[in-house]
């Protein structure tokens, strides 16, 4: 499948701009066009965007009901009341409830928390929970990364008298649940600055305006609890701007220096510490097994590994989790190529379709999400995958680059028992007879509103640059940009016309990738690159005929002259001249 190169010279405006911040970018000037693409405008941003400060986060009050919210808990706290922390069961709900509940731990023992289980409750708020509340007299439910449209759930409680106070950050509906307090940056009207929070980033923010609100100024108590922020804005891939960078950039920097014990446990069983962890450490590595506990068993689990005081009975129950991202791999490996097989049998769905919606009721309901998200990136169409539990089909979604999916899925709703989710990320569950027309009406709302270039993979180029600019000042200053993700990626850059060396060589198991040593002629320097699953380059290459790349600018290992660069090649295209 072609890759769409995507290069837009700066504006004359973009110019004036990059001119004006490139005394805080080290005066390099690729940087400050990074910057300028970023979003940034003065010297200020940029200051801000090199070094996040805690002092950036927006007045919680801002948000809409945050007011009532905090009187709510003011109130329960005050009579004593018996609180619950509820939460959904994946990383942002996990990560989410153990951030509120640690923190309210410091100031009231009357709270407990609960995750349902996927299997017997469901996502979101379940009458199965509604009972547990009443018959342990709960009076008040704070719900967090879910609960935006529990009308129903929400009102069976109201009449039990507990009341809720709702975190979610979920495209709402036109009628909302009948809680006290509704904490959403994507309400109707919303003025929060930030609308793109994580479930875990609103329940922060009401953390943070609890403790305004009671004149809490130890403020390393609330800003300790951001490595679980940056966790859940890493696995929810939200965007990495605004308020998301701020608490992405202090949160990496406690789990490289200080992580709560859950998350140190994960580190070592990840084999990352003493290393420098990365947001890709977190997506790849860390919230996979967090999410492994909620997908194969329990979420309850994560949260107790989260809470935990204790290192020798974190690293235990990070064993165990540990365990099951390994069972998670398995099924997710298995039912990946069973999906792949019945594509394969029905060429139409990749030939003739803009969508694809697979339906299998044997399938595991933990793993559709991984497998939805693997069909996307493989055919790199709009996938459901659905199957069967508790006598309906239930199953998730996933989206290209640019494509509301949400809306799609929305324009089907009366085929729905429920749905909710995001732009690029929605579940959903219906009655078994309605998928033929479930699938016909998705894909026809797909095919009238994708466009054409949504349909091919989208490489968006940062700066097209010589292999001289590639200095030790360059990758110094591209280390500040980090973190990196949504909204602020590792930055690609293109250079046109390099040459073999002369030592490139394939590699991998099946010699599927290339090892390169690349020169242009802007310097005599080799530099060293990786094509992953690019071989049939290869005799083109070899052959000493030159080729344009996509890349971004590692740094390898250690070795005698110090730290080298290595270049990691995004796509080739041949030389057209």
């Amino acid at each position: 499948m072609t890759t769409n190169w995507n290069y837009q010279p700066l504006t004359l405006q973009q110019r004036q701009l990059m001119n004006d911040i490139l005394p805080q970018c080290g005066s390099n000037s690729t940087v400050a066009e990074i910057l300028v693409r970023r979003g940034v405008r003065t010297a200020q941003e940029a200051a801000s965007f090199f070094a996040p400060s805690v002092n950036d986060f927006h007045d919680p009050f801002l948000m809409q009901d945050m007011d009532k919210a905090v009187n709510r808990l003011n109130k329960a706290m005050g009579a004593k009341e018996r609180i619950m922390i509820y939460g959904d069961y994946d990383v942002d709900g996990t990560t989410a409830v153990a951030l509120v509940y640690k923190y309210l731990q410091n100031y009231y023992s009357n709270i407990e928390y609960y995750i349902p289980t996927r299997y017997d409750e469901g996502y979101g708020i379940s009458r199965k929970s509604i009972e547990y509340a009443a018959e342990n007299e709960v009076k008040l439910v704070i719900v967090l990364d879910c609960g935006i449209k529990a009308i129903e759930e929400i009102a069976y409680a109201k009449e039990k008298g507990i009341d809720f106070i709702i975190c979610d950050h979920h495209v709402p509906d036109e009628i909302l649940p009948d809680a006290v307090a509704i904490l959403n940056p994507k309400m109707p009207g919303s003025k929060y600055p930030c609308q793109h929070l994580s479930g875990c980033g609103v329940g922060f923010k009401f953390m943070q305006a609890f403790a305004l609100s009671n004149g809490l100024t130890n403020h390393n108590e609330l800003e300790s609890l951001l490595d679980l922020c940056a966790v859940s804005i890493a696995a929810d891939i939200v965007p990495i701007v605004d308020e998301n960078r701020v608490m992405a950039y202090h949160g990496l920097r406690r789990l490289n220096s200080n992580p709560n014990l859950g998350l140190r446990s994960i580190i070592r069983l990840c084999k990352l510490t003493n290393k420098d962890i990365t947001i890709s450490d977190v997506i790849f590595k860390i919230s996979p097994r967090i999410n492994a506990s909620g997908r194969m068993q329990s979420g309850m689990e994560a949260v107790d590994l989260l809470v935990s005081r204790d290192l020798h009975d974190a690293y235990e129950k990070g064993k165990d989790i540990d365990q099951y991202n390994k069972d998670r791999k398995e099924l997710d490996k298995r039912i990946t190529e069973e999906a792949n097989s019945l594509l394969d049998n029905d060429v139409n769905i990749v030939r003739d379709r803009r969508s694809i919606v697979i339906y299998n009721k044997n399938w595991h309901k933990g793993i559709i999400g991984i497998v939805a998200s693997r069909l996307t990136e493989l055919y790199y169409k709009p996938a459901v995958v659905l199957t069967y539990s508790n006598g309906i089909a239930t199953g998730s979604s996933r989206s290209v680059q640019g494509f509301d999916i949400y809306s799609a899925i929305n324009s089907t709703r009366d085929l729905l028992e429920n749905f909710g989710g995001h732009t690029y990320a929605v579940g959903l569950s219906l009655k078994e007879e309605n998928i033929p027309e479930f699938r016909r009406r998705f894909e026809q709302y797909v095919a009238e509103h994708i466009q054409p270039n949504q349909l091919q993979p989208q490489l968006d180029i940062d700066a097209t640059i010589e292999f001289a600019d590639i200095t030790s000042e360059l990758v110094n200053s591209l280390r500040r940009l980090n973190p990196y993700g949504p909204g602020n990626q590792k930055p690609v850059f293109c250079t046109q016309n390099v040459f073999d060396f002369g030592t490139s060589k394939l590699v991998g198991k099946n010699l599927e990738h290339i090892k390169l040593e690349l020169e242009d002629n802007s310097t005599s320097r080799v530099l060293n690159a990786i094509a992953f699953n690019m071989a049939p380059y290869f005799e083109h290459i070899h052959a000493h005929k030159p080729v344009d790349i996509c890349y971004t600018i590692e740094q390898a290992k250690h070795n005698s002259n110090g730290e080298s660069i290595q270049l990691m090649i995004r796509d080739i295209r041949l030389s057209k001249t």
